[in-house]
Formats: C-alpha cells, sequence, structure tokens
C-alpha cells in the first residue's frame, strides 16, 4: 500500500487537478441562484379551480376510478396533513383510502379542543407544516382559519369544508354527474333547503362556472360576496341562478335535485324541532321529484336525515344515487391531491389519458 508521502510526482499532479476541478464544480453551482419555488395552489373554494381545470381533474378522477392499481405511485412518499376542527366520515376515510392507494400517506389531527391560533399564531403552524409535508387539508368552523393557513404556507392547502364552501364535494358532485349524463353544460340543478350554508353557496358557484342553470328554494340569506360571484359568472357563462318562492317551482323541469342536512354539525340539538317546522316545506318528496325530468336524478352530499330533507322513498330509490356520489369523493380527491401536490406528475398523467383513454370525450 502506498501512503501518501510515497506518491511519484505524477500522481500528485492528478489529484491535484482532480481537486481543482472539484472545486471549481462546487463554486459554480454554490454560486449560482436557488430555484425560487412556485407558488403553491390553494383551493378553498370551487372558483379557485378554473373550469378547464377542472374538467382535466375529473378526467384523471374517471381513468382513476377505472383502474386503481395503474397509479398507486402518483405521490409515493408524499404526506398529507389533515386538520379537523368538525367530524366527518367520508372527508377522512376518502383522504386517507386515496393517499394510501397512490402510495402517500395521510395523517388526521384533530384541532377540536385545540382551534388554530389558539396556542400558536396561524403563520407559525402554516410555517411549520410547510416544512414537514407536502399538502394541508382543513375541515374547520370558521374560513378565517384555511384562509389563514393559505396566506403563509409555502404547500398546497385545501378546503375540506368551512362556513363559505365545499370545494372538495363540488368535484365529487360534477363527477358523478357526468358519469350519469355524460355532460353537464346545459343541465339544471335544483336545490332545496338550508340555503345558507357552504355546500349551497359552493354548488351555486359549481354551476355557475361549468355552464349549468341552478334553481333554489329554501330559508336563509346568502352572502352577497357569494351572490355577486355568482351573478357575474352567470352572466359570462349564460346561464341562470335563480331563487323561487316554493318548491315546486325550483324543481320543476330540472335534471338534478339536491339537497343537504337541515342539522348541519354545529347546530344545536334543541334548535331541531323549531328548524324542522321551518324547513318542511322544502322537504324532497316523491311527488315533487315527479315535477323534475323524466330522467332526473337525486343528490344529498351525506349524511342524510330521512324524513327530513328528503323522505326515506326517495333517498332509496331509483333516482337516488347518493352512494356513488359518497365514493367519488375518494376518486375526485385523489385527482386533485395529484394536481396540486405534484403538477408533473398530473400533467403527465394527463396527457396519457387524452391520447389514449379518451375519457371525457366531449371536452
Amino acid at each position: 500500500t502506498t501512503t501518501p508521502w510515497e506518491m511519484s510526482e505524477p500522481t500528485i499532479l492528478k489529484l491535484q487537478f482532480l481537486y481543482f476541478i472539484g472545486f471549481s464544480i462546487f463554486s459554480l453551482f454554490k454560486n449560482m441562484p436557488a430555484e425560487v419555488p412556485k407558488q403553491p395552489r390553494h383551493v378553498l373554494k370551487i372558483t379557485d379551480l378554473n373550469k378547464t381545470e377542472i374538467e382535466d381533474i375529473i378526467r384523471l378522477a374517471v381513468a382513476m376510478k377505472a383502474d386503481r392499481d395503474k397509479y398507486n405511485e402518483a405521490l409515493k412518499g408524499d404526506t398529507l396533513l389533515m386538520l379537523f376542527e368538525k367530524p366527518s366520515l367520508r372527508t377522512r376515510v376518502s383522504l386517507e383510502t386515496g393517499m394510501h392507494q397512490m402510495g402517500g400517506h395521510a395523517i388526521f389531527y384533530s384541532i377540536d379542543n385545540s382551534p388554530l391560533g389558539k396556542k400558536e399564531t396561524v403563520a407559525d403552524t402554516g410555517k411549520v407544516l410547510s416544512r414537514m409535508v407536502q399538502g394541508i387539508t382543513g375541515r374547520v368552523n370558521s374560513r378565517s382559519s384555511v384562509r389563514g393557513l393559505a396566506e403563509v404556507a409555502s404547500i398546497p392547502v385545501i378546503n375540506a369544508l368551512d362556513d363559505f364552501a365545499h370545494p372538495m364535494q363540488m368535484l365529487a358532485d360534477i363527477m358523478t354527474i357526468y358519469e350519469h349524463f355524460h355532460k353537464w353544460e346545459g343541465l339544471t340543478m335544483a336545490y332545496l333547503g338550508d340555503v345558507e350554508n357552504n355546500v349551497t353557496y359552493d354548488l351555486m358557484r359549481l354551476c355557475a362556472l361549468m355552464g349549468m342553470n341552478f334553481h333554489m328554494a329554501g330559508v336563509g340569506d346568502i352572502e352577497k360576496e357569494v351572490l355577486d360571484e355568482v351573478q357575474e359568472l352567470s352572466t359570462k357563462n349564460g346561464v341562470v341562478s335563480k331563487r323561487f318562492d316554493t318548491a315546486a317551482e325550483a324543481i320543476t323541469g330540472v335534471d338534478v335535485v339536491y339537497c343537504d342536512s337541515w342539522m348541519s354539525y354545529g347546530i344545536p340539538k334543541e334548535e331541531e324541532e323549531a328548524r324542522i317546522k321551518v324547513f318542511m316545506k322544502f322537504q324532497v318528496t316523491s311527488e315533487l321529484m315527479k315535477l323534475a325530468n323524466e330522467n332526473s336524478i337525486f343528490m344529498n352530499c351525506l349524511p342524510a336525515a330521512r324524513g327530513m330533507e328528503q323522505t326515506a322513498e326517495v333517498i332509496d330509490g331509483p333516482q337516488s344515487i347518493v352512494f356513488e356520489q359518497a365514493e367519488n369523493r375518494l376518486h375526485a380527491q385523489k385527482s386533485l391531491l395529484v394536481y396540486l401536490l405534484r403538477p408533473s406528475t398530473f400533467a403527465s398523467l394527463h396527457h396519457k389519458i387524452v391520447t389514449l383513454i379518451k375519457v371525457l370525450p366531449h371536452m
């Protein structure tokens, strides 16, 4: 074995040369500016996505539903943190299952007893999480929570439900409508019941954005910000968003009938009796469904209370597609997660779909 002091002069010169080359390359990269990370995309309401983006997301969702195993490494090694201030069955199970099916991991973290901003600032929380996980979902009481996270996070923040919107549900809904009608443009949806809530607001936005007419009848005051946005989108896309006095007027001739719980999470149980009296005239019944188009469908984002927002005959009847709708939370969210967490992977997968699988050919 040759020791360093026993090396020949040519060998030493070679080592000096290699050292010089290595040091030069290191210096070159050291002085190069670091790549500036792209701004993360946040989805806090359905209109944070445009029509083309929603179409692309649904294309991949349909493909994922048809062949689960083909996408089992789409988010390999990625972690999604799920913040829950409100309980949920479908949201938690669909997100955890979806991340697992794509090779990633989801962490459930309850903030019910420790709301965002209580122990530390929302800004601090967002900055810390951005260094540990690849995405955040928040199912929270107030829109201020997810907005606060989105303002500081350098990773995607997705609203899993707040008091203003429910975009993940909207993607599942539009996917389900497509599966049944093979289109959505030109269709008309009627929503009956509590119009002052997150689902109603985002359904109004969704229909106006995607080219569907929207009828509603119910109880509650709609925020001006929502009305203004929907009016602008409706005018732009040539559709109608209208509130009717009665359920019969709203539902006549429509293609999709939609309702939501009268007792959303957070509404005290002692208010139930009074709310039933107020909302009962907007209950979806079999007689009311006869006023809709013959091939109309019934939707409810669940959980549902038979005998309240709809009768058992309706939700368990042949026009009901509520369980397909619930399942599609899984597939639509998987596609959305890839779109936000790994845009380049999404682009590659979507290109293959468009050129080979030809799903959603009408677009």
